[in-house]
């Protein structure tokens, strides 16, 4: 009999928790955390999707073939798989936001399929391409809300390397491009005075031999591959905004540079060698190498850049360091 103002506990041990089918991490439980994931789009969304990708599915295939067949955008391939990996990297910072899905979404969907119609009926790859990035953007919106889309604001910009420019803008990029190179090319052979060289727009005259700059020698390509991975890198090892776009402003001369060096080593080796070295394997070979030049002198102005800021006391701290000197503090 227990006294008075007491209270009898039991100190029998609580009893096993029951054993969940499929531990954390296994593939079940996977399953379980897709189908959670997808079942509050219910089946307006999966219809939603179903509608999307029909549309898009011709625009889709036309894009893969361009990415395949022109070598200007063959990173096209890699793009949507650094996004992706991107959004992944944030997944857990992505679950922490409230999802407020908005009718503004339904809205961005609608009038991102009227510009796909009016791209059809202009024969403008850009405009049918640009609105299936409008559309995804219109679905987050609509099922999450404002919120998410702006969390993923870098992942889905990213996307926009994958789509080729349009021609109009090209046309216009490029042949300044090849007057560049021309110059510097031209500049640097008559800096070393190793043979006589002149130029006539984008066309180099050796001894011998004329040499054109043409469209693929114009560094456009190796142009947008790298500002694509400016951008990656920027916003995967910088913290600062203003760094990242100094980063991704710095590799344009950087480009250009390198594949104004690249045109001058062409016609050393087409002076000394023969007209083909400036065609076939080695052609192909020095603009892997003029690339590979170009990464390593964006990687070195970061290096410098970041020991600068460092001397000037710029460069932010990193959390555990702030963590560290606080509690020293």
């Amino acid at each position: 009999m227990a006294l008075a103002g007491t209270k009898l506990t039991s100190t029998a041990p609580p009893p096993p928790a029951e054993t969940e089918i499929g531990s954390e991490g296994s593939f079940p439980s996977k399953l379980q955390v897709f189908w959670q994931t997808l079942k509050p789009f219910g089946w307006p969304g999966l219809l939603l999707v179903g509608v999307v990708i029909a549309l898009y599915a011709p625009v889709l295939k036309q894009l893969v073939d361009q990415w395949y067949n022109d070598a200007d955008y063959g990173h096209g391939f890699l793009v949507p798989v650094l996004s992706a990996y991107l959004i992944w990297q944030r997944r857990d910072k992505l679950r922490l936001v409230k999802r407020y899905p908005s009718a503004w979404g339904m809205i961005i969907v609608i009038m991102s399929i009227g510009i796909l119609f009016a791209g059809r009926l202009g024969a403008e790859l850009f405009l049918t391409r640009i609105s299936l990035l409008g559309t995804i953007c219109g679905i987050i919106v609509y099922f999450c809300g404002g919120a998410l889309l702006r969390a993923m604001a870098f992942p889905m910009a990213f996307l926009l390397f994958a789509i080729p420019i349009p021609v109009i803008l090209y046309n216009e990029i490029v042949f300044p491009l090849q007057l560049v190179a021309s110059k510097f090319a031209t500049w640097c052979l008559e800096t070393l005075s190793l043979f006589p060289v002149m130029r006539e727009g984008n066309v180099l005259i050796l001894p011998g031999m004329k040499l054109e700059v043409v469209e693929a020698c114009s560094g456009i390509r190796s142009l947008m591959s790298l500002l694509a991975l400016a951008a990656g890198f920027g916003y995967l090892m910088e913290r600062s905004i203003p760094v990242r776009w100094l980063l991704i402003l710095a590799m344009i001369p950087l480009a250009i540079v390198s594949n104004g060096t690249r045109v001058m080593i062409t016609a050393l080796m087409a002076n000394y060698i023969g007209p083909q070295a400036a065609e076939g394997f080695m052609h192909e070979f020095s603009g892997w190498v003029i690339f590979l030049v170009a990464t390593v002198l964006f990687l070195a102005f970061h290096s410098l850049l970041n020991l600068l800021r460092r001397k000037l006391g710029w460069l932010p701290k990193e959390p555990g360091e702030a963590v560290t000197a606080k509690g020293i503090q």
